[in-house]
């Protein structure tokens, strides 16, 4: 079960990886990788299928990280062993007080 962990937070962390780069490579503004292939004319050379492409990535890795996190914490979640019942607690009597040690009496003076 280790292993499997593992190996869904490697591609957790590949996946955030891809999703950080197609998020830095769009435009906000919508040029993005479409202003390098013209600027001008965004149907020559299949430039508005580039925002199509990084729009459906985007939302893909993000999917996909949603996705694995939920089954990572499914594989985790999961108790090992079932709960041992529980048995009563004894309640015991308290224990008998006994007397304190014979005190002195011989008073003693504070020192100064």
């Amino acid at each position: 079960m280790d292993t499997i962990f593992t190996l869904l937070m490697v591609l957790i962390m590949i996946a955030s990886i891809l999703l950080t780069i197609v998020v830095m490579a769009q435009n906000p503004k919508g040029g993005g990788l479409s202003s390098t292939f013209g600027g001008a004319s965004s149907t020559q050379f299949g430039v508005q299928r580039t925002n199509d492409f990084m729009e459906k990535a985007t939302w893909t890795l993000g999917g996909t990280i949603i996705v694995l996190i939920l089954i990572s914490v499914v594989i985790t979640g999961k108790p090992s062993q079932a709960a041992p019942a529980q048995q009563p607690v004894k309640k015991e009597a308290p224990a008998q007080q006994s007397a304190p040690a014979s005190q002195s009496t011989t008073p003693v003076a504070p020192t100064k």
